[in-house]
C-alpha cells in the first residue's frame, strides 16, 4: 500500500524521527549493574562481591588474594579469597553484561530499513527508495523497557545468588579441609604410639612377660592405626582440594596456610527467632521467583494488547522513472491476521504466567522447609558438640588420669593403661567430627536464611584439649 505526499512534509517527518531516537536512546550504567549485586552479598556473608572487568581490577583482587594468603585462613578470608578469586563466578558475573545490553538495547529504537530498487528496459530506469521505521516498536518502547528492565534485575539477582552460593561452598569447604587435616594430625600421633606399644609386646613376649595373644592384639591394633592414618590423609588431601578449587588457586600463587584447630564450640548456640519469615524476606532465590512472577505478568499483559498487530511498520519512500518528476510519499506495511488472530500467543503467555506463579510458590514453600531443616539440623549438631565438649573429652580425661595413677601404684599394667588409650581415641575423633558437624551446620543455616549468624564469645574452659596433649 502506497501513499503520497507533499515534499513539504518531509522536514516533519525528518523532526519526529529526530525526536523519536533521541527520545528512545538508552544508556549503560557506570557498574554495569554490579553495586546492587555487591550489596546483596555482602548482607548476606558479610563480603562483597567484585566484578573484574578491567586489567586494573585484576590487579587490584590478585594483591588481595596476596595479602590474604601470608596469614592462616579463616571462614571470612575464605569466601572473602572465594569472591575475588574464583574464576566460574567470575564468568557468570559476566551474564550481568549480557543482561544490561539487552535492556539498552530495549530502551532504543530499532534500526530503520533502508530500501532500495532499480528497474531498468526499454529505454527507461525507475529506482525506488524507502526507509521503514517500526512502529509498534515505537509503540511498545516502554513496555518493553520495563520488562528488559525487570529482566536485568533477575540478572542481578542471579549474580548474587551465585556469589552467595561460592561463599557458602567457601565457608564448608574450609571447615571440612581444617577438620580434615586435624584428624590426620591426631591419628599419626596415634599411629606413633601404636607403633611403639608394638615393638614394646614383642620384647615383652622374647622375655617371656606377655602372651602370644597379647602380642598380636597389639600387632593389630598399629596396623590398623597405620590404615586409618592413610585414609585420614587421603581425606584431608580431597578436603584440602576442593578448598582449592573453590579459592580458585593455581600454581603460580602461593599456598594456603590451615589453622591447626577448628574454632572452638561457642558457649551458647544462636538464636534464631522465626527462621521461616526470615528465609522468605532475604533468600534470595525466593526474591527472584517473585521478580520473574511479575515480569512474566507484564509480559502477558504486552501481548495483550499487541495480539492483533504483528507487523506495523511505516516509513518515507520515493520513486523516479526515466523523464518522469520524482513521486515522493510514504509506506505502510501491515500483516493482516487472516489466519492466526493472536490467540496462540494471549494463550502461550497465559501459561507461561500459571507456570511461574507455581513456581514461585514451590520456591517459598522449598525456602521454608529448608529453613526449619537447617536450623534443626543446628540446634541438634550444637547440642552433640557441646556433650563432647562439656561431658564425653572431661570424663575420658579424668578416665585416663585415674588409670594414669593406677599404673604408678602398679595395679594395672603397661597394656592396660594402653586399652583406656585406645577408648579415648575413639572419643576424640568423635568430639572432632561432632566440632566440624556443628560448622558445616553454621554455614548451611546463614545459607538457608541469607543472613549471617553473629557469633557468640566462646569459653576458654571448656575448649577441647589441644591436639599435642591427645593420647
Amino acid at each position: 500500500m502506497n501513499t503520497l505526499f507533499d515534499r513539504r512534509r518531509l522536514p516533519v517527518l525528518a523532526c519526529a524521527t529526530a525526536v523519536v531516537l533521541l527520545s528512545g536512546c538508552a544508556s549503560f550504567t557506570p557498574d554495569g549493574g554490579f553495586g546492587a549485586v555487591a550489596d546483596l552479598t555482602r548482607e548476606r556473608t558479610g563480603q562483597p562481591a567484585t566484578w573484574q572487568r578491567t586489567p586494573q581490577d585484576t590487579d587490584h583482587a590478585q594483591a588481595r588474594v596476596a595479602e590474604l594468603l601470608r596469614q592462616p585462613l579463616s571462614a571470612d578470608s575464605s569466601v572473602e579469597l572465594a569472591l575475588l578469586n574464583n574464576r566460574g563466578l567470575q564468568a557468570r558475573f559476566a551474564e550481568l553484561g549480557v543482561a544490561e545490553a539487552d535492556r539498552v538495547r530495549a530502551g532504543r529504537l530499532a534500526n530503520p530499513r533502508l530500501g532500495f530498487g532499480r528497474l531498468h528496459g526499454g529505454g527507461e530506469t525507475e529506482i525506488d527508495r524507502s526507509v521503514m521505521f517500526d512502529i509498534v516498536g515505537l509503540l511498545t518502547l516502554p513496555v518493553a523497557s520495563r520488562l528488559e528492565q525487570q529482566h536485568f534485575e533477575r540478572a542481578q539477582l542471579q549474580a548474587a545468588i551465585d556469589a552467595v552460593t561460592v561463599a557458602d561452598q567457601a565457608r564448608q569447604a574450609f571447615y571440612k579441609a581444617v577438620a580434615s587435616a586435624q584428624i590426620a594430625h591426631y591419628q599419626a600421633q596415634v599411629h606413633e604410639a601404636a607403633d611403639v606399644a608394638s615393638e614394646l609386646a614383642g620384647r615383652m613376649q622374647q622375655a617371656g612377660n606377655l602372651s602370644p595373644v597379647d602380642r598380636l592384639r597389639e600387632q593389630a591394633f598399629a596396623a590398623e592405626a597405620s590404615a586409618r592414618l592413610a585414609r585420614a590423609h587421603q581425606q584431608a588431601l580431597a578436603a584440602r582440594e576442593q578448598l582449592t578449587r573453590v579459592l580458585g588457586l593455581n600454581g603460580p600463587q602461593p599456598a594456603f596456610q590451615l589453622p591447626e584447630r577448628l574454632p572452638e564450640l561457642p558457649t551458647q548456640a544462636h538464636t534464631a527467632h522465626d527462621v521461616e519469615q526470615t528465609a522468605l524476606d532475604h533468600r534470595l532465590d525466593v526474591l527472584m521467583a517473585k521478580r520473574s512472577t511479575e515480569a512474566t505478568a507484564r509480559s502477558l499483559g504486552l501481548t495483550k494488547a499487541t495480539r492483533f498487530i504483528n507487523v506495523l511498520e511505516l516509513g518515507y519512500a520515493n520513486k523516479r522513472s526515466t523523464g518522469e518528476p520524482r513521486q515522493n510519499g510514504y509506506q505502510v506495511e501491515l500483516e493482516l491476521p487472516l489466519f492466526d488472530f493472536g490467540s496462540t500467543r494471549a494463550a502461550r503467555a497465559e501459561a507461561l504466567y500459571m507456570q511461574s506463579l507455581h513456581q514461585a510458590a514451590e520456591v517459598a514453600v522449598n525456602a521454608r522447609s529448608e529453613a526449619r531443616e537447617a536450623h534443626a539440623a543446628y540446634q541438634s549438631s550444637y547440642e552433640v558438640a557441646r556433650r563432647y565438649r562439656d561431658e564425653v573429652i572431661p570424663l575420658r580425661q579424668r578416665i585416663s588420669q585415674e588409670n594414669l595413677l593406677r599404673y604408678n601404684g602398679m595395679l594395672i599394667g603397661v597394656f592396660e593403661l594402653l586399652a583406656d588409650a585406645r577408648e579415648q581415641i575413639a572419643s576424640v575423633n568423635a568430639s572432632i567430627e561432632a566440632l566440624r558437624d556443628h560448622w558445616l551446620a553454621d554455614a548451611r543455616l546463614q545459607s538457608a536464611i541469607a543472613l549471617p549468624l553473629s557469633v557468640p564469645a566462646t569459653s576458654p574452659t571448656t575448649a577441647l584439649p589441644p591436639t599435642e596433649s591427645q593420647p
